[in-house]
């Protein structure tokens, strides 16, 4: 039975997307079969996979909406083992259109029932807001990864997405966990950078991967070629970096 990550932080620029599409690579490369949910209506998991956005007709919106079910959603995408459901700026519109239904926050977690079995993973890149998309990502979700970023404003709003995952766990799924903190654009020659990692080590100790992943050139530009990092420049920090932290989950989860 799959394992459904969501990777969520409601701060924006914190390397979700990256973070994303450039794991779901590496374990396909490990050999495990993935799929990559974009819930973020910018959609830049899509593109960042070479995916065309603006020719989409059916994406995660459809599959929230249940107008299509997840399956008939599903792209494959040219890196190894992956498939996607993208996403559109149409996306944006769900949250409205939600608002007044029943069972709003269990959409995306009824959605994915039968596809659970196909997978070995199935990754949720979520948006940079605590909104209703967020929340069905979390609600579908066994467990969370928050990236957080090596710098000044760090620890900023964590407390609130503890909280969320909290009253997630308390009301609607007791079976959240939380993956692990992933700590993201370190730069080893800044003494800030170092200093967050000390402080998020001290404060959550067990709950913090152990790999770190680096600021990185090529990490930055791959997106633009719509590839993952792995496809890009296998040799780089980057794909180093997500390779280990796959290596790392596969082995918590074993």
């Amino acid at each position: 039975m799959g394992k459904i990550i969501a990777i969520a932080n409601q701060k924006g620029g914190v390397g979700k997307t990256t973070t994303s599409i450039n794991l779901a690579a590496a374990l396909g490369v490990l050999e495990k079969k993935v799929l990559l949910i974009d819930a973020d209506p910018q959609a830049n998991a899509s593109s960042g996979l070479g995916i065309n956005v603006d020719d989409l007709t059916l994406g995660t919106y459809q599959v929230l909406e249940h107008t299509i079910t997840a399956k008939e959603a599903i792209v494959k995408t040219s890196s190894p083992n992956v498939d996607i459901i993208p996403a559109h700026i149409d996306l944006v519109a769900i949250e409205i259109e939600l608002v007044d239904k029943q069972d709003r926050e269990y959409m995306l977690k009824k959605a994915l029932i039968d596809l659970k079995g196909n997978y070995d993973y199935i990754l949720i890149d979520c948006a940079p807001s605590l909104g209703l998309i967020t929340l069905n990502s979390l609600v579908a979700a066994d467990a969370v990864i928050i990236p957080i970023q090596c710098e000044y404003f760090a620890l900023e709003g964590l407390g609130k997405l503890l909280n969320t995952i909290k009253s997630v766990q308390n009301i609607h799924n007791k079976e959240l966990d939380i993956e692990g903190l992933l700590l993201t654009m370190f730069d080893s020659r800044l003494r800030l950078s170092n200093q967050v990692v000390d402080e998020v080590r001290k404060h959550f100790s067990s709950m913090v991967f152990d790999t770190i992943i680096r600021r990185n050139t090529r990490l930055g530009e791959a997106p633009s070629y719509g590839e993952s990092i792995i496809a890009y420049d296998a040799t780089s920090k980057g794909a180093i970096n997500y390779i280990n932290l796959a290596q790392e989950l596969l082995k918590k989860n074993s």
